[in-house]
């Protein structure tokens, strides 16, 4: 568009049009394209685990953890061909109330440990936001010297929504962890809840971290996660909270005389310790020790493994059938339809899930 001040009217007057505007992008910068990972086979995936790789190992986990199809029968391949190689580890939960110093704790318990020789990989569980769905993943940066340890394995897993904030596939992972051969492994949950239930129906011990002057003492009585517990530890026993966490630690053993013997035969223990001052740390693994000692002398400890395979049969088929009902085209029809009907008051809750039910196993006849 030529400029109003080159017309007749503005003689002696000239404007030049300029110069056209180089690009604001180097034209010399070649883009790089960002190299694809490469894709392994099934035995290339076992091998790969089998031989130690973390590299190989990190690539499997996320498989496992993918929802596409694709992916899950690969994973599933992978974990079907590695099960002979799993099953020798020590698996160890670890839940705490949120700021118990679970992470810090697992840093000092992980050293120790690794001392003794071996590997040891973490499998800690990060709460996914219910708004974005998404997690910060901070594990890593909470875990500072067993992050950089060369035998240690740390995944943090976005708990995405699943019950109580345990990880779908955390068992699968243990399995490919086992038989990468690390031979120790812990599973860090969120916090107090219904996700110490499933985190105890995976692991062999499992270890309740609590704080002093909480008032935890008490309401630790009516909680079933005391039950679930086979060693209790009082974290922060240090400067002017040792008498605190001693009193802490009789309260929650005199709790623990109103519980019925476990099946295992072993009663629980309460111990106090420091994990940022390091204090404490090996009587506790002491005490896990000869949990384990006291666990495989009686026969408790493959009786447990036998029991918790059984569970994750059946968790595994809750879930097929779960996916196989809401991914059921028919199902994905109606599903809007009768929760309008519900919100409207049109039909119970009862009668629509009956309906959606019935129309579900006459798309299978």
């Amino acid at each position: 568009m030529e400029h109003p001040e080159n017309s007749e009217m503005y003689k002696g007057l000239t404007v030049n049009k300029g110069i056209e505007q180089p690009s604001i992008v180097n034209p010399y910068l070649k883009l790089r394209k960002k190299p694809r990972r490469r894709e392994f086979s099934v035995g290339e995936y076992v091998e790969g685990i089998v031989k130690g790789d973390v590299t190989v190992l990190s690539q499997a986990v996320t498989l496992v953890e993918s929802v596409k199809p694709e992916h899950q029968a690969i994973a599933q391949e992978v974990i079907e061909k590695s099960l002979p190689y799993s099953g020798k580890s020590m698996r160890i939960g670890i839940s705490g109330v949120p700021g118990a110093g679970k992470s810090t704790s697992i840093d000092v318990f992980g050293l120790h440990v690794l001392e003794k020789g071996g590997k040891l990989a973490v499998l800690a569980i990060d709460p996914s936001s219910e708004r974005s769905k998404g997690s910060i993943l901070g594990d890593k940066t909470r875990m500072e010297k067993l992050s950089v340890h060369p035998k240690s394995f740390i995944r943090p897993s976005p708990s995405a929504g699943s019950l109580g904030g345990v990880a779908r596939k955390t068992r699968e992972t243990i399995i490919l962890c086992e038989a990468a051969g690390f031979d120790k492994i812990f599973v860090e949950t969120v916090g107090v809840g219904q996700s110490e239930t499933a985190v105890h129906s995976m692991v062999d011990f499992f270890l309740l971290i609590q704080l002093a002057g909480t008032g935890d003492e008490l309401q630790g009585i009516k909680r079933g996660i005391m039950e679930m517990a086979d060693g209790i530890v009082i974290n922060k026993a240090d400067g002017s909270n040792i008498e605190k966490a001693k009193l802490a630690a009789s309260h929650f053993r005199n709790a623990l005389h109103l519980f019925p013997v476990p099946d295992s035969g072993w009663t629980s223990k309460v111990m106090t310790y420091s994990g940022f001052y390091g204090i404490g740390i090996k009587e506790i693994w002491d005490m896990i020790d000869e949990y384990f000692a006291f666990v495989k002398a009686n026969g408790y400890f493959e009786y447990r493994r036998n029991e918790q395979a059984k569970y994750w049969m059946y968790e595994s088929i809750n879930e097929h059938l779960r996916d196989s009902f809401y991914n059921n085209e028919t199902i994905a029809t109606m599903l809007a339809a009768k929760e309008e009907e519900v919100l409207n008051g049109r039909l119970t809750s009862f009668v629509a899930a009956k309906k959606l039910l019935d129309a579900y196993f006459s798309t299978l006849k």
